[in-house]
C-alpha cells in the first residue's frame, strides 16, 4: 500500500490520526446506511414483484372479458363507447425519503369514476370499462415501488463504491501513513538520543583529561627550586 505524500512530523501525524478516526467513523455510518438500503431494496423488489404478478393477472382477466364482450361490435364502435365518457385523472406526487434518499410517491387524489354508471354499449362492456379504471392505482403503485427501486438501487451501488474505497483504500493508506511517520519519528529520537550520548562520553572525556593534565602538572610545579 502506498503511503500519502507528507512531510514526518508530529504535526502530520496528528493531522493523520484525526483524519483515520474520522475515515473510521464515517465507514461505520456508511457500512450501517448500506444495510439498511439493502434491506429496503429487497423489501421493494419483493413487493414490485407482488405487485406486477397481481397487476398482470388482473389486466389479462380483464383483457379477455372486454375481448369477448366486444366481440358483437365493430372497432370504430368500440372506440366511441370508450371515448363518450371522459375522466379527470388528479395525480398527487410528493418526495419520499428512504435513509436520505429522495425518491417520489404517487397517488390519485379522489378518483371520480367509483360508484359511476357510464352508458355503454353492453353493461359489461360499462363493466370492465370501470374495472380496468379501478385497476389504475395498482399500476400506479406497481410504477412508484419500481421507480424507488431504480433509485435505491443507483444509490446501493455508490454507497457500496463509498465503503469499498474507505475500508480498502483510505484507511489501510492512513495507517500505513502513520505508521511510516512514526518509524521516522522513532528514528530520529534513537539518533536524537545517540547524540546526547555521545556528546557527554566526550564531554566527560575530555573533563577526564583535563584533570589528569592538571594533576601532573602540579607535583612539578612544586619541586622546582627558585634562582638566586
Amino acid at each position: 500500500m502506498a503511503i500519502l505524500s507528507v512531510s514526518p512530523t508530529r504535526m502530520e501525524l496528528s493531522r493523520l490520526k484525526t483524519e483515520l478516526q474520522l475515515a473510521r467513523r464515517g465507514y461505520k455510518l456508511l457500512k450501517d446506511k448500506q444495510d439498511e438500503l439493502l434491506r429496503q431494496f429487497i423489501g421493494s423488489i419483493r413487493t414490485a414483484r407482488r405487485l406486477r404478478e397481481t397487476c398482470d393477472r388482473r389486466y389479462r382477466e380483464l383483457d379477455a372479458r372486454t375481448l369477448v364482450a366486444s366481440a358483437r361490435f365493430t372497432t370504430a364502435e368500440i372506440q366511441a363507447d370508450w371515448l363518450s365518457a371522459r375522466n379527470r385523472l388528479d395525480l398527487l406526487m410528493k418526495p419520499g425519503n428512504y435513509m436520505g434518499v429522495s425518491a417520489p410517491e404517487w397517488s390519485l387524489a379522489s378518483p371520480n369514476w367509483r360508484d359511476k354508471e357510464y352508458l355503454s354499449l353492453s353493461p359489461e362492456l360499462a363493466r370492465t370499462r370501470l374495472e380496468m379504471l379501478n385497476l389504475l392505482p395498482d399500476f400506479l403503485r406497481l410504477a412508484q415501488t419500481e421507480k424507488r427501486c431504480v433509485i435505491l438501487s443507483a444509490e446501493l451501488e455508490k454507497t457500496r463504491r463509498r465503503v469499498n474505497a474507505l475500508e480498502y483504500l483510505t484507511i489501510p493508506q492512513l495507517e500505513e501513513t502513520i505508521r511510516f511517520i512514526k518509524s521516522r519519528l522513532d528514528d530520529a529520537e534513537r539518533d536524537r538520543v545517540t547524540r546526547l550520548l555521545k556528546l557527554q562520553d566526550f564531554e566527560s572525556a575530555a573533563a577526564t583529561e583535563a584533570a589528569g593534565t592538571n594533576d601532573s602538572l602540579s607535583p612539578a610545579a612544586g619541586t622546582q627550586e627558585p634562582s638566586g
